[in-house]
């Protein structure tokens, strides 16, 4: 484990970056391969932009989402804000923004947020599984110590400077784990039936935000709400709000019914 690939005399290639890059590449092939099969009235161009403008504001909301809630350490060191490589992205930041950004490309265009909210769903899974990835080459996003026998002792990052040498919960692992089992049931979900705009969408916030509170019970760099932790309480709204929306709009239904 080692945060950077390799390097090229000044430039370094991290893990955590490449990451992010195999996901905006996943996530434009598969959007762009759903519009066309879904006879979506986008073009290859507006589908690149489409993704761009989510990428880009997920990326800020959940930056500036993380430097809130850790906004001590920011104040004191502020040229760290835009370090993004260093780590430091919130995934319930990333979600609002990258909304906010995709559906602010999408207003004065013919498609519904909702339906490319549904297609963009399982990619979503899939980009946090290449993110956590990075966060357990950085050694951040890390759990408390453990005894059990898959406990690791991380040699780099945050991790090793809180518990040097002692192992902790590999959570970017469980993660891992959970989102590619949810991305599996997702696009199973979605090649089965076409169901109503917003279902999909509205299964991912559930189906995330239910593993990341269990996750977050073994976490320990969990940004805090006085004596909670935030994921959690934000999974919890979550949760409801897409609850709700599903029971009361009707969402898991067929188009049509």
């Amino acid at each position: 484990m080692h945060p950077i690939l390799f390097e090229l005399g000044p430039i370094s290639i991290r893990f955590y970056g490449l990451m992010y890059v195999v996901a905006i590449l996943m996530a434009f092939y598969i959007v762009k391969r759903e519009v066309k099969r879904k006879g979506i009235p986008l073009t290859e161009d507006q589908v690149t932009n489409f993704v761009i403008w989510g990428v880009v504001g997920g990326v800020i909301i959940a930056r500036l989402y993380y430097v809130v809630f850790n906004a001590s350490f920011y104040m004191a060191n502020p040229l760290e804000i835009p370090a993004i490589w260093h780590g430091g992205l919130a995934i319930h930041g990333g979600i609002i923004g990258g909304a906010l950004g995709g559906g602010l490309y999408l207003r004065r265009r013919s498609v519904g947020f909702w339906t490319m909210a549904d297609i963009m769903a399982p990619t979503m899974l899939l980009g946090q599984s290449f993110g956590r990835f990075g966060n357990f080459m950085n050694g951040d996003a890390h759990g408390a110590p453990t005894d059990m026998p898959w406990g690791i002792v991380f040699p780099y990052g945050p991790a090793s400077q809180e518990f040097p040498g002692m192992a902790t919960h590999p959570t970017m692992l469980y993660e891992i784990a959970f989102n590619m089992t949810f991305f599996c049931f997702l696009w199973f979900v979605m090649r089965k039936r076409d169901y109503k705009d917003g279902y999909l969408f509205a299964l991912y916030i559930i189906l995330y935000s239910s593993g990341r509170f269990v996750v977050e019970i073994f976490r320990a760099d969990s940004l805090m709400m006085g004596p909670l932790r935030t994921a959690q309480v934000v999974s919890i709204g979550l949760i409801l709000i897409a609850l709700a929306c599903i029971f009361i709009k009707k969402l898991n239904r067929p188009k049509g019914a």
